[in-house]
């Protein structure tokens, strides 16, 4: 699907309106794909009377059959068998249940030029060699979680000296191990090359609170950089402002706030998002992104918040064109962010209630034939 690949191999990076076109060709080509190899993804193309022929411009993208996060945690579809598929990726679980996402050679082969085009463009990719403290999951045959797959795969912006992990595998589950964590950035303050920290914001937040605790400050060389991934899930409630994170990094790292970088994105949705440098997350050329109304799931226009439905054709072998998280969000003018990018800004504000989020899934499954228990 050559569509595909002239979107992902793009090298302006935050090109919308350069993009729409590729973009267009790619989504409907991405939907036909499902429609012919997915039966459950037919059924509710052919209950909703969609065809991909309707996508004559950008504004009939809201015509996509919308999937809801919790109905693909609770319904594994997908548009290509096991075999066929080198990946297969899930959802951290925090909430009892799992995505799981295939991934596709085409798709791989698309994503890598995306990630480093982005990287290079964020300057996260440098020749020169890093240590690298993971504040998260250690990767194993045991661990097929998506966020694993994305702090592994930021190991790589830099040639990798070593990795140390925060959460490590013994016997049968993970091991939290802050402590070693803390221990290793204090060993790596008098390396001769930069240290990067992967991980979970929340994970970071706790680390240098243990570094206070212990009395312990650190400055890592020059040159290194956070890069922060996987939000703060189940430790949502003591979530910290985001000035509060980047000045106690400063005051106990030594890391300046422009050396931090964050990351959003979602198993179901694995595109690159990278705040610019006044920390807001632009959409790249790669996705499209529509605001819908909570109530009745009708776009809403910029400035108002609602839930975030994501598209993006990346993904053949599983089919999630269009996907619907439960996160809250708004979109703004990319001029508006002072950063120089005119591509509109995401803005996560939340996460709506499991009403809401059941609401939209049971409608998904209904479709289906299989309402009972979404």
């Amino acid at each position: 699907m050559l569509s595909r690949q002239k979107l992902f191999w793009l090298s302006r990076v935050y090109d919308l309106p350069g993009s729409d076109l590729r973009f267009l060709r790619a989504v409907r080509d991405n939907c036909a794909y499902h429609i012919k190899h997915c039966p459950e993804y037919r059924l509710i193309c052919q209950a909703e009377g969609f065809s991909p022929k309707q996508l004559k411009g950008l504004e009939d993208l809201e015509k996509i059959p919308v999937l809801p996060t919790l109905f693909l945690k609770r319904h594994h579809v997908f548009s290509m068998p096991a075999w066929r598929t080198p990946m297969n990726v899930t959802s951290s679980g925090t909430s009892g249940s799992f995505s799981q996402v295939r991934f596709d050679w085409g798709c791989i082969l698309a994503e890598i030029p995306m990630v480093l085009r982005l990287g290079f463009y964020h300057k996260l990719v440098s020749p020169r060699p890093a240590h690298y403290v993971v504040l998260g999951y250690k990767p194993g045959k045991q661990n097929k979680m998506g966020v694993a797959r994305t702090m592994f795969g930021l190991t790589h912006f830099a040639p990798p000296i070593s990795r140390t992990y925060a959460l490590r595998w013994q016997k049968s589950g993970y091991v939290p191990d802050l402590d070693g964590a803390v221990k290793q950035l204090k060993r790596l303050e008098a390396s001769p090359f930069p240290t990067r920290i992967v991980g979970f914001p929340s994970y970071l937040w706790f680390g240098m609170e243990r570094l206070q605790a212990l009395g312990l400050t650190v400055r890592l060389p020059r040159g290194s950089k956070i890069l922060l991934a996987g939000g703060w899930k189940q430790h949502y409630a003591q979530e910290v402002d985001k000035s509060r994170l980047y000045a106690l990094a400063k005051r106990v790292l030594g890391v300046e706030e422009e050396n931090i970088h964050e990351f959003f994105g979602a198993v179901e949705h694995p595109v690159f998002f990278n705040t610019c440098k006044k920390h807001s997350f632009h959409v790249p050329a790669y996705a499209r992104i529509i605001i819908r109304d909570p109530r009745t799931l009708a776009p809403l226009p910029m400035g108002q918040a609602g839930l975030v439905n994501l598209i993006t054709p990346l993904i053949n072998a599983t089919p999630v064109t269009s996907v619907m998280t439960d996160d809250l969000g708004v979109l703004t003018p990319g001029e508006d962010c002072g950063c120089g990018l005119s591509a509109p800004v995401l803005t996560i504000l939340g996460r709506v209630g499991l009403n809401d989020i059941t609401t939209c899934a049971a409608g998904a499954a209904q479709l289906l034939g299989k309402g009972e228990g979404l």
